[in-house]
């Protein structure tokens, strides 16, 4: 197995003996194959190029009818098994790899910490069932979509938030303009622009400012739309159909701002599929579409042929997904230590807040040595400096970090990086604090305008505050004061 280059991960969803097969992009050699599992559309997903996670709908003998694995992938014969209450369907993680959500035929979404498998949140997302779910590129907002066309935006810190794990979060936007089932959902990740782009059955793409919530533009095609995927440029739209065909479109946001536009006339459309586009993605190689007649195709863009073909026979394809062969490789421990990310079995249920995970620890040496020892083991930010200091690490960034800077050693690597998804968990629950406290101070603050309206307006001297507070804390003594002032 060669350490370059992508591999192609599919699976299906008739049978859990069908599993994951893993394949060479640029050779079409078998790479290896993950037994046991049947994820619907939208239900697999890669973590942070480490683990596969795939929800499971046919899971005989849970009480949910459903399941989640994870597998690592330098390990990937035995996943790690989790039993939500009930069947999940999309799936959906952060980029960092700290939250992972996932969205019931229900209509219920599901928000866990992945390090610590806590079900940090569950609500009533949808009336119809979750078809996709999608965080944006800079994990702020969650986006849902639904089998009855409805797409609603969350606030990740409002999901974060809720004391309660069973209340309902505050919907930053929502959008019925779908005519029925959301297929597809993505969205920019150009720093410029904050654009969301859906797909349907009802034959269309909308293209969506999701910040303001506002309808950007509309592109009607003549048949239901299945899948969709942006190139690496973001410039081409690629949009898979019912019948196998794949439309190809110039995503123009800025210089074409029309929601009523109708893109009638394609330019190209790419045909070879003899059944619906279940799946679309991009390698370093080309676009690669699979489809309900269990074959992937991959496609060179430039000259608009196929360059190689997959056969699928025990199923039609559901998922695809495309991830580094260098992900499949068994690593030494001297490598494993730089780039280790902790995973945990998903709780099934909301489990009530212990002190030791609620509690927010501050960076200052006032802190006890008991304090420090049950707040998430976080580290003393000093303290880590100086260790990274002592490794002569430079400093880098997260993402460098997370792409294989080699520079410094493993230990001190793996330091840098703890430190910054504990910085973030801490910003987090610190945020929580801070919204917790202005909510507090709101209500003092209404409680007491709310007793500066009911006090009546007269001359402030002592004799006055004196009857202000009689009447505000003795109605009884309000009423015998009326006959001694008549007389």
């Amino acid at each position: 197995m060669g350490k370059g280059g992508d591999a192609l991960v599919v699976c299906s969803d008739k049978s859990l003996g069908i599993g994951i097969t893993i394949w060479d992009v640029d050779t079409g050699d078998h790479l290896l194959h993950i037994p046991t599992c049947a994820s619907p559309s939208h239900g697999l997903l890669c973590l942070r190029k480490q683990f596969l996670v795939a929800s499971q709908i046919h899971r005989h003998g849970s009480v949910g009818g459903g399941a989640i694995f994870i597998w690592a992938l330098n390990k990937p014969q035995l996943p790690l098994r989790s039993y939500p209450v009930e069947a999940i369907v999309p799936l959906s993680c952060t980029k960092d790899g700290i939250y992972l959500a996932g969205g019931a035929l229900s209509g219920n979404a599901y928000l866990w910490e992945i390090a610590s498998g806590r079900l940090l949140k569950t609500w009533q997302a949808h009336d119809k069932s979750l078809n996709c779910l999608l965080f944006s590129n800079d994990d702020s907002l969650l986006i849902s979509g639904s089998n009855d066309g409805m797409i609603c935006v969350w606030s990740v810190i409002s999901l974060l938030d809720m004391a309660d794990s069973g209340s309902l979060p505050s919907l930053l936007h929502y959008s019925s303009e779908h005519r029925s089932s959301v297929t597809g959902l993505l969205n920019t990740s150009g720093s410029s622009s904050s654009v969301l782009v859906s797909s349907s059955l009802d034959g269309t793409c909308k293209v969506w400012d999701f910040v303001s919530g506002r309808l950007i533009q509309t592109q009607v095609y003549p048949v239901a739309i299945t899948a969709i995927v942006l190139d690496p440029g973001e410039q081409l739209l690629f949009c898979g159909s019912v019948d196998g065909r794949i439309f190809v479109n110039r995503l123009d946001i800025g210089l074409l701002e029309d929601p009523f536009f109708v893109a009638q006339a394609q330019s190209v459309v790419l045909k070879e599929h003899n059944g619906a586009i279940t799946a679309l993605a991009f390698s370093e190689s080309g676009l690669i579409s699979a489809s309900e007649d269990c074959t992937i195709c991959m496609w060179d863009v430039v000259n608009w042929v196929i360059i190689r073909k997959f056969n699928h026979r025990k199923g039609a394809v559901t998922n695809l997904t495309v991830i580094p062969q260098s992900s499949l490789l068994s690593v030494s421990n001297h490598q494993r230590v730089s780039n280790q990310l902790q995973v945990s079995m998903l709780d099934k249920y909301p489990q009530p807040a212990s002190s030791s995970k609620e509690k927010i620890t501050l960076p200052s040496s006032c802190c006890s040595l008991k304090e420090k020892q049950i707040s998430l083991d976080f580290r003393s930010t000093d303290s880590l400096n100086q260790h990274i200091s002592d490794f002569q690490l430079p400093r880098f960034s997260f993402s460098v970090l997370e792409y294989g800077q080699k520079d410094g050693t493993p230990a001190a690597m793996q330091m840098k990086v703890e430190t910054c998804i504990e910085n973030r968990i801490w910003a987090t629950r610190m945020t929580k604090h801070v919204m917790e406290m202005n909510k507090h101070l709101q209500s003092r603050l209404l409680d007491l305008m709310q007793c500066r309206l009911l006090w009546p307006t007269e001359i402030d001297t002592p004799s006055s505050r004196k009857r202000k507070m009689l009447k505000i804390e003795s109605p009884l003594l309000q009423g015998e004061e009326k006959p001694q002032s008549s007389t």
